[in-house]
């Protein structure tokens, strides 16, 4: 099945951190927030990510921007058009740094992925080098993440 959303939350520990310091979360571009105060994405027209038995394939790429920013900007991350893409370390959560460059901020853990009972796959994340780079240096690589939720449609 064709996935339709990814729920990805980034990091619990990361969204307290900036609500508990009096800064602001914002999200655009399509992005919303979850009940559990996680982000919801839509697919992008030109996704093609699928749900296969084993591992999803295909390329996902969703829409939407979530920025946290705290201490009169000393704090200051942008996550833009998420994307779940085949690398050469597996399979990867990407981001668009720019119009034709994105950069692979977490590895998905195939291997540990689960199935809910409503069809959600839920893949654990952790960080890549980049990632650690983007989310502030906060988060060695390995460190990990909230799971990714992809939901099929």
């Amino acid at each position: 099945m064709r996935v339709v959303t990814l729920g990805w939350g980034v990091k619990l520990s990361l969204r307290n951190y900036v609500e508990a310091s009096g800064g602001v979360i914002g999200v655009q571009a399509g992005a919303t927030r979850s009940a559990d105060g996680g982000f919801v994405f839509p697919a992008a027209p030109n996704s093609d990510l699928i749900l296969a038995p084993g591992a999803p394939s295909g390329t996902g790429c969703f829409q939407g921007e979530i920025s946290f920013q705290a201490h009169g900007g000393m704090l200051s991350v942008t996550l833009v058009a998420p994307g779940i893409e085949p690398g050469a370390d597996g399979l990867m959560l990407t981001i668009a740094e720019t119009p034709t460059r994105r950069t692979a901020i977490a590895r998905l853990d195939l291997a540990a992925m689960t199935t809910e009972p409503d069809g959600v796959v839920v893949i654990p994340a952790a960080t890549t080098l980049d990632g650690m780079m983007i989310l502030g240096d906060h988060y060695p690589p390995g460190t990990l993440l909230d799971p990714v939720r992809l939901t099929p449609g």
